[in-house]
């Protein structure tokens, strides 16, 4: 199979190489998947840069991707040769993600693909949309709710706009830096949306509605003085990041008077049952509503290093696509 590998971590231009690799062979309990396109997520590029070490002799990067089902491992009665799927965490705690041609990964975490999307929407839907549904869903639901999302015109807050409305919440609230990303964020279906750069987040706020629910936060540290004072009473703010300030000091005496619930979110560990409800509940978002995917970049497989830097430089609004031939 013609795929995309690094052996060492490093820049994109020094250490990915394309060529030839060995076919996959799905194992018991798993599925191979002749894949069509990949999505290229910052977690992957991290992972490239440094944040995670490597343990395998080769690394294919990418842990989501969209394709059919051509193999089933001995033990698989749930999938079938051409199933259509979409995949996510391939590349954690393995070897070879989806930045390839095929990936041999366990079943569930092949997902069916309604047949109304086609390859580059089923790549979109991995980490970033299960993202979305855990800092949303793990506290309840959100019938009548009050939720902000913060960084609205970033790729899990673009999903999580959407899944928010979908559920029934009464106001979703986000905050963006510019005009075109707050363009974005209403597109997705926020009812307000703050500029936090020339605006009083909190005290719009606390004008608008008096406070929120739920948070769902991309830098936890850094936005925390303004989640302690929105977040209502029993509220709950999930995070699946705290880039800027990696050790926030914890206030806790302010969220303790509130009986406030502080949820870190991430996708690769979280438990099976998550996953289950994750999957059955984004099936009904998909069936019940219209979706909007935004591709930023589109890219061949052979592009990959164009890829990884299009994610680095981060003035992206969407998802970048690499396309399998």
């Amino acid at each position: 199979m013609f795929a995309v590998w690094y052996e060492k971590n490093g820049s994109a231009a020094e250490v990915m190489k394309t060529g030839e690799l060995p076919d996959p062979e799905p194992a018991a309990g798993e599925v191979r998947v002749r894949l069509y396109a990949s999505a290229v997520n910052p977690s992957d590029v991290k992972a490239r840069a440094g944040s995670r070490p490597i343990r395998w002799p080769k690394l294919i990067p990418n842990s989501d991707g969209a394709g059919v089902i051509d193999r089933v491992g001995a033990g698989v009665t749930t999938h079938k040769a051409g199933d259509r799927v979409w995949t996510y965490n391939g590349q954690w705690d393995r070897a070879f993600g989806t930045s390839a041609q095929y990936i041999a990964l366990p079943a569930a975490l092949a997902v069916p693909l309604p047949a109304g999307l086609n390859w580059e929407q089923g790549a979109c839907l991995g980490i970033p949309v299960m993202t979305a549904h855990r800092c949303l869903f793990a506290d309840g639901p959100l019938n009548g709710k009050t939720v902000m999302v913060t960084g609205g015109a970033g790729v899990v807050a673009h999903y999580a706009i959407q899944l928010a409305k979908w559920a029934g919440a009464a106001k979703v609230i986000t905050t963006a830096s510019s005009d075109a990303k707050a363009a974005h964020a209403r597109a997705a279906g926020a009812d307000l949306v703050i500029n936090y750069r020339t605006e009083d987040v909190a005290g719009r706020v606390r004008a608008e509605c008096g406070g929120v629910d739920r948070i769902v936060d991309v830098d936890f540290g850094r936005n925390l003085p303004v989640s302690k004072a929105i977040i209502n009473p029993f509220g709950a703010i999930t995070c699946y990041a705290s880039t800027s300030v990696p050790a926030p000091q914890f206030p806790y005496n302010d969220l303790l008077r509130l009986n406030v619930s502080v949820r870190p979110v991430f996708v690769y560990t979280m438990s099976d049952e998550a996953k289950r409800q994750a999957h059955a509940d984004i099936a009904r978002w998909l069936n019940d509503a219209k979706p909007v995917f935004t591709i930023a970049e589109r890219y061949r497989l052979t592009e990959v290093i164009a890829a990884h830097r299009a994610v680095e430089r981060g003035e992206k609004i969407g998802q970048v696509i690499l396309n399998i031939d």
